[in-house]
């Protein structure tokens, strides 16, 4: 039969129809050798194990969200599955809680060079949050601002006759005055700092005072040469307690966050001399009653998956040593005690004893949480 039949032919005879085959997720293909030839392999996703199936989280480091190895998906001390944790919380998530674990990825920008060298102890000047810039205020509380001395102090300055208020000599407490007026102490004009905001991972055998009549090293040893301001500490942690500790000159944000109304969150771990039961912790969770109140956990769970001993515990209340006395109330010993969180202030990527100032949007996080 010649190729013109054969043509002929295969015209007339029926085409299989085609089938489209839309596949929902996408494909990959491997490459193997064997004996030197290519085979190239189609395989679906369906069969690789995805990063949700092994707990993880499609971007950053597989981290959970937030807090001590968490579960599910609640966030903070009130874990679900085998874990056990308490929460006073309402809703379904307990505790700390952050919507992204790991470390994100972010487009670089032009001119990203990786390694280039970023100082987190160079000084920033932050944005003034006033809610009257033209406002007055009190004679004592600017000499406080301008760093010269303490409220308490600047009302015994003011009393000896040694602050004047554009040329004239004031003595009598409680007078206010204006951002623009002239203020002299001693002769010497002065005028309010910068704000200043400083993070420090606190060290144990630092005592958090201005000045220690036991001559004991005191966290203002750590932080005297981060700048010229005058910054003080915001709260206090126990000598032998590590972590978190903000300074900054800016009183009103430090009395705010000081106040019991702002609840601010304090998140600490614990080491205990025993093993801590379940029925202590829903114990601590629910309160129990302490020389001065009673106290409880805002949110408890163990911080460790194989040492029960490691507990992390949430609470807001400032008073003095309040977490140790909790555990010491229940007949348990805290051996050791880190505070990882305060007010939203962590202490990632920075080393025992060390410090760097605050970022503004972190500076206008404390605000945000301190409005009324």
């Amino acid at each position: 039969m010649d190729n013109k039949n054969m043509q002929s032919e295969g015209a007339s005879a029926p085409r299989r129809p085609r089938v489209r085959i839309q596949r929902t997720e996408r494909a990959y293909s491997s490459v193997s050798r064997d004996n030197n030839r290519e085979i190239r392999v189609q395989k679906s996703e369906t069969q690789v194990e995805r990063p949700e199936a092994r707990g993880q989280r499609p971007n950053g480091y597989g981290k959970q969200p937030g807090g001590y190895n968490r579960s599910g998906n609640n966030g903070g001390y009130n874990r679900s599955g085998n874990n056990v944790g308490y929460s006073n919380r309402g809703g379904n998530n307990g505790g700390y809680r952050k919507t992204n674990g790991g470390y994100s990825q972010h487009p670089r920008t032009e001119g990203y060079n990786p390694n280039a060298k970023y100082s987190h102890k160079k000084q920033i000047e932050y944005k003034e949050y006033l809610e009257d810039p033209n406002a007055p205020l009190r004679l004592n509380k600017f000499l406080a601002n301008a760093g010269v001395c303490s409220r308490r102090e600047a009302d015994e300055f003011i009393k000896a006759g040694v602050v004047t208020v554009n040329g004239h000599v004031v003595t009598e407490l409680g007078t206010k005055v204006l951002r623009t007026d002239e203020v002299h102490f001693h002769d010497q004009l002065v005028n309010i700092e910068k704000k200043v905001y400083v993070l420090l991972n606190k060290p144990k055998d630092y005592v958090t005072t201005l000045d220690d009549p036991k001559s004991r090293k005191t966290v203002l040893d750590l932080v005297k040469n981060c700048c010229k301001e005058r910054i003080y500490p915001v709260g206090r942690l126990d000598r032998n307690t590590t972590g978190v500790l903000l300074f900054t000159n800016d009183g009103e944000l430090a009395t705010k966050l000081a106040h019991p109304k702002y609840l601010k969150q304090k998140i600490y771990h614990a080491h205990l001399d025993k093993n801590c039961t379940t029925n202590d912790m829903r114990q601590l969770a629910e309160g129990i009653q302490l020389e001065d109140g009673e106290m409880h956990a805002d949110a408890i769970s163990y911080a460790s998956d194989t040492d029960r001993k490691q507990v992390g515990i949430e609470i807001h209340s400032g008073k003095n040593r309040i977490v140790r006395r909790m555990f010491e109330a229940l007949g348990y010993r805290v051996l050791k005690l880190d505070r990882v969180m305060y007010a939203g202030l962590t202490k990632k990527g920075l080393k025992r004893g060390d410090w760097r100032f605050l970022t503004q949007a972190e500076v206008a996080m404390l605000y945000m949480n301190t409005q009324n």
